[in-house]
């Protein structure tokens, strides 16, 4: 049982917790009881040797199995009581003392998540955000739509953007000559000047070409300026289908107007949900002002090494800089303040997530990485082993909507 509860800080208890002596002897003397009906002792039939025998021969290892099983339970009972939840692995600040027929006291240090009380978000307000959805961008998706359904056809026409090209080529440099190399021309990784000099030519052409790669490029030219003697072997034209009603139909549309109206619901609904991104981390950064808490060492920790491993695995960030190590420990102390007050908001108003938030998280990822469903669970058991941080996703996001639903908007209309 519990018998003292020391506040070493916000998240970090210390308890005192004594396990009475009549409930261990019970323990002990039950174990002993069975210890006595299994074992085979000579002279003796099972279960009729004399228990002083037992006990001399069992008692250490039968004591040992009793207190591994009493501590956690006590453990478990003890913070119960107190009302915390640990974040850490429980401590034992000294060996334990155990006598027989003698209350056992052990005293335990652990890492606990703060408590917050009531958290209010009444009194908050964010701006409005306003939607608006421009002819020049519904004219640019559909640009694209069309260009995703080009195709393409060998040519004896000049070169132009978005052709397809099959050269071969030779350089000023110690690099050998390139057979059989397929360009879309405009497209990275070779630099504008280099398809300049393509645009214009003819299947069986030869002719030179100069460009200068960036010191960033992912070809064995990078940083350096390159003269190139290339031979045109092959020209596919690209063939954009006009945008119009037929367009329209082959993307499951009856007239070009109706697929202007679903491109522009579909460019207000992605906007609407970024304009909502921004009003949620506004009321975000609001409530981390208001509440001014620890968070637990253990935890930040945790999340400052994960975030490092990934930034070197990345080469993201120069972890030699201590400015840089600052900024990580900053920005990782603000991501758990978030978490926490988005838990324990979460939790006062009963907020719980199901198998449809999960499914409409898992939808929303693979639509917004252009990947199926059940790439997006896989990749998510890859990484961490299980979907809890998908769910964990799912959660604040419902979180954060049911906010966004009880704080005032300002529309900034007067």
């Amino acid at each position: 049982m519990l018998k003292e509860l020391e506040d070493i800080s916000s998240t970090k208890k210390r308890l005192k917790i004594e396990i009475p002596a009549e409930e261990i002897e019970t323990e002990i003397q039950t174990s002993l009881n069975n210890v006595r009906n299994k074992s085979v002792v000579p002279g003796f039939r099972p279960g009729k040797a004399p228990m002083g025998l037992i006990e001399k021969k069992f008692r250490k290892d039968v004591e040992a199995d009793v207190l591994e099983k009493a501590v956690p339970e006590f453990y478990r009972k003890a913070i119960k009581e107190a009302d915390i939840t640990p974040v850490s692995e429980p401590v034992i600040e000294e060996s334990l003392d155990f006598k027989r027929d003698t209350p056992l006291v052990m005293t335990i240090r652990v890492e606990v998540m703060p408590k917050l009380g009531t958290i209010s978000y009444e009194g908050i307000t964010v701006k409005e955000i306003p939607v608006e959805v421009s002819e020049e961008e519904i004219n640019a998706a559909l640009n694209i739509f069309s260009e995703e359904r080009a195709t393409y056809e060998s040519s004896d026409e000049t070169i132009n953007l978005r052709d397809i090209v099959t050269v071969d080529y030779t350089t000023n440099t110690d690099d050998g000559p390139a057979k059989d190399v397929i360009l879309k021309v405009g497209s990275s990784p070779y630099p504008g000047e280099f398809f300049d000099g393509l645009i214009g030519r003819r299947k069986g052409e030869e002719f030179g070409v100069e460009a200068s790669f960036d010191g960033e490029s992912q070809l064995p030219f990078a940083g350096k300026r390159v003269k190139f003697t290339m031979k045109v072997k092959d020209v596919k034209k690209c063939n954009i289908p006009a945008i119009d009603d037929e367009f329209a139909r082959d993307l499951g549309l009856e007239s070009l107007e109706l697929l202007r109206d679903k491109i522009r619901e579909n460019i207000a609904e992605s906007k609407n949900r970024a304009a909502d991104n921004i009003k949620q981390n506004d009321i975000l950064n609001k409530l981390i002002e208001s509440y001014d808490f620890e968070v637990p060492e253990s935890i930040l920790n945790g999340e400052v090494d994960r975030v490092i491993s990934k930034s070197k695995k990345s080469d993201s960030e120069n972890l030699t800089d201590e400015g840089i190590k600052k900024e990580i420990i900053a920005r990782a102390e603000k991501d758990l303040k978030a978490l926490i007050l988005l838990k324990s908001l979460g939790e006062a108003e009963g907020i719980t997530i199901s198998d449809e938030d999960i499914k409409k998280e898992v939808f929303y990822i693979s639509q917004k990485y252009h990947t199926s469903p059940k790439s997006v669970i896989e990749h998510y058991m890859k990484t961490d082993g299980s979907l809890e941080e998908l769910n964990l996703l799912a959660f604040k996001k419902k979180v954060l909507n049911f906010l966004l639903s009880k704080v005032s908007v300002d529309s900034g209309i007067p």
